[in-house]
């Protein structure tokens, strides 16, 4: 078990990395109109965003192994709420994740509609999810 915890932080840890750096990313493209600056961020943006990839695929896989593995031990250990509100969050997390994506799309296009202050509000949206996630995992509120 402590294994797959270990591996499922590690991999969290690299998805959150994805998470929080594209949209600094985003801001800096937004804001750059040098044609040669672009084209590196439109390369940045798809390597990173697939590290992101593998990062929360990976996060997902330990995640169900390690909730496999509570929930074998102790059925009850699926309906605590603090365990139903984090998968939650980690399915938002989710989407968020897609919508980072679609944004990289959109560079990639050179279709891009939104100022660079749009994504500096956009690139807060993981601490508030990583803080909430940390807490419920760690202090089991409810």
């Amino acid at each position: 078990m402590l294994w797959l915890k270990s591996l499922h932080l590690i991999f969290v840890v690299t998805w959150f990395a994805g998470l929080f750096y594209l949209p600094r990313l985003f801001v800096y493209h937004a804001m750059d109109p040098d044609p040669g600056m672009i084209a590196r961020f439109k390369i940045m943006e798809y390597r990173l965003l697939m590290i992101t990839h593998i990062g929360g695929a990976l996060a997902v896989v330990f995640g169900l192994a390690l909730l496999w593995w509570w929930a074998s031990r102790s059925p009850a250990y699926l309906t605590q709420g603090w365990l139903l509100f984090k998968l939650a969050l980690v399915a938002l997390l989710a989407a968020y994740h897609g919508y980072l994506a679609v944004i990289v799309r959109r560079f990639a296009r050179g279709a891009n509609r939104r100022s660079h202050l749009f994504y500096r509000w956009v690139n807060e949206i993981p601490s508030i999810f990583l803080i909430v996630i940390v807490i419920l995992a760690v202090v089991k509120p409810f």
